[in-house]
């Protein structure tokens, strides 16, 4: 068992995973095929690394974990799971077209915010209240937002890695063009 197996390690570190997360899947039944050596330790052949690639890439697109184990259950006995798989994606399609839209809402609705509060700024004096989370009852933009919103829909997990939050935000942002962008859609 030496050039035909790799360990957690190597299947972890070729795949971006963390060793929980391959015995997680392997739990799940998503990484079947896994074996032991005499001493308990996990073997894993060299294609369960496309194996890892796909489940990673299914969760990018909005598959549970649930869903992708049934989904290759299927597909491993030899029963294709394709219009249920595209009935799946199609469904996370609309639900993230949705949120998008949502989403371009909001933006606008706090673009407008920020324009009222820079106002309002501009005419309090130093030291003295703005009392700008008192505008928000009042703002009928935030309002429209909150009356437009629609139950929360089942988004694709958070794929955090590290400074994936913040490095660059400003400049994916856009807003070297101006102080609070428009949309440029």
């Amino acid at each position: 068992m030496t050039d035909r197996w790799m360990g957690p390690r190597a299947l972890a570190t070729a795949t971006g995973v963390s060793t929980d997360t391959l015995r997680h899947y392997e739990r799940l039944g998503l990484l079947p095929g896994v074996t032991r050596t005499r001493s308990g330790y996990r073997r894993y052949r060299p294609d369960q690394v496309g194996r890892v690639q796909l489940i990673q890439r299914a969760l990018v697109v909005g598959f549970s974990l649930q869903d992708l184990a049934r989904a290759l259950r299927r597909r491993d006995t030899a029963s294709p799971p394709c219009r249920h798989v595209h009935a799946l994606v199609a469904q996370r399609f609309a639900e993230l077209e949705q949120q998008i839209d949502d989403l371009a809402r909001l933006r606008d609705a706090m673009r407008g915010l920020l324009v009222e509060w820079d106002q309002r700024l501009a005419r309090t004096g130093a030291g003295q209240p703005a009392r700008l989370l008192d505008m928000l009852t009042s703002s009928e933009a935030i309002a429209s937002v909150m009356s437009e919103r629609r139950p929360p829909t089942r988004l694709p997990p958070s794929r955090r890695r590290e400074g994936s939050r913040t490095e660059g935000r400003a400049d994916r942002a856009g807003h070297a063009g101006g102080r609070y962008p428009r949309d440029s859609s």
